[in-house]
């Protein structure tokens, strides 16, 4: 019996290739840091994760088993893509006792703020728009702008943030759609733009017009000091600031909730938006937070949180001297989860990432932050994971990794 001979395998066609925009724009560089320093033994000041203990992860936990024992029909539903009306009216309540008349109607619910980043990007730009950012600015905003085909171009500022006269020069200069800034507390630098700022960005939107998206995910998390207003609170500001928020830094980052406040007709346009995304957020972590606001103070939880982070800040603080190179400055930030520094200009802080690693400790080197010439000598420190005794050895670590032995 002959068998017979199999064809001859012909070679496979290559895959169309991947779009553009996903073969331009790189993962995350802090991600990568993390990968890499997931070991327990290293002391992480690179991760921008809140304290896993500091969790209320009794309330959260009564939160959704009242939720499933009393509506579970409704909590394991499809819901509606702006939101669960109680998350929303809770939202609006918050926004509203804190100076900025809000109605449920004005709030979308996101999976995570850094949806809502993904969705204005949509619903904003096209190929070849200009974004104003800050400098340096939160990355994986960077990222979401990237994606879009947009030119991102950083906004001269200072130790307070950005510059409202170099801001006006860009808007007349460039044109460009939007300017996307954290004012409280900023992600990377915990920078905080003073009241007055806050009013000259406000005016130089209404004049010039453009679109700005304010974050603000660490704003509640304050130490001292006294709150400032929302750029969108200020007069002219209603109908083109954009207000996004997020329970990752003050309930928990896994609920992956966060919302943004905006003008009715781009709203509509991030709800179409979100609807091709995901359809809508899961409606069983909205609900438990419904119920946590309701059930429980969050404000005191928060509080309690600011409080320990405080400590937190103040023993990083306390040991930058001894463990940074003769010359680094570094900033006091009022709140927030970050703290920014400068060493010498000699100093590559990617460059030397990896021979600190080795003494088990690490942090982000600034670079990646910034949209233009990055200023190498940089890097941000994260002092909210580690209790105050792991913050003093991880620093002493720091200090002989930067010097090399």
């Amino acid at each position: 019996m002959t068998v017979a001979e199999p064809a001859p395998a012909h070679a496979a066609a290559p895959v169309p290739p991947l779009a553009a925009r996903a073969r331009s724009i790189g993962g995350s560089p802090v991600r990568d840091i993390l990968a890499v320093t997931a070991r327990p033994e290293v002391i992480n000041f690179a991760g921008g994760l809140p304290a896993p203990e500091l969790f209320d992860t009794e309330g959260i936990t009564a939160a959704y088993r009242a939720v499933l024992a009393q509506a579970p029909a409704q909590a394991l539903q499809y819901s509606t893509t702006e939101g669960e009306p109680a998350l929303r009216s809770a939202l609006a309540g918050r926004m509203s006792a804190r100076g900025l008349p809000t109605d449920a109607d004005d709030v979308l619910v996101t999976t995570g703020s850094q949806q809502a980043l993904s969705l204005l990007a949509t619903a904003l730009l096209e190929p070849g728009d200009t974004v104003l950012v800050e400098n340096p600015c939160y990355l994986a905003a960077l990222q979401a702008f990237g994606f879009t085909g947009a030119r991102v171009v950083p906004v001269p500022g200072d130790e307070d943030g950005v510059a409202p006269d170099a801001l006006e020069e860009l808007v007349l200069r460039e044109r460009p759609k939007l300017l996307y800034t954290v004012p409280t507390f900023q992600n990377p630098t915990g920078r905080t733009l003073p009241a007055e700022r806050r009013a000259a960005v406000a005016s130089v939107a209404a004049r010039r017009g453009l679109w700005i998206i304010e974050d603000d995910p660490y704003g509640e998390l304050r130490f001292e000091g006294e709150r400032v207003p929302w750029i969108a609170s200020h007069e002219g500001a209603w109908d083109r600031v954009v207000l996004l928020g997020s329970f990752s830094k003050v309930m928990a980052p896994g609920l992956r909730l966060g919302w943004l406040r905006a003008p009715a007709k781009l709203r509509r346009a991030c709800a179409v938006a979100k609807q091709a995304a995901d359809l809508h957020t899961p409606t069983v972590n909205q609900l438990a937070a419904a119920r946590y606001l309701a059930d429980r103070d969050l404000d005191a939880h928060v509080a309690r949180v600011a409080g320990v982070y405080r400590e937190r800040r103040d023993a990083m603080l306390a040991g930058l001297a001894e463990a940074l190179p003769e010359g680094s400055v570094w900033n006091r930030p009022e709140g927030g989860m970050f703290l920014w520094t400068r060493l010498p200009e000699s100093y590559d802080t990617t460059a030397l990432l990896a021979e600190v690693v080795r003494h088990d400790v690490a942090y982000v080197p600034g670079a990646p932050f910034y949209a233009g010439e990055p200023d190498r000598s940089t890097l941000r420190l994260c002092f909210v994971t580690q209790t105050p005794e792991q913050i003093r050895e991880g620093l002493r670590r720091l200090g002989r990794g930067l010097r090399g032995r």
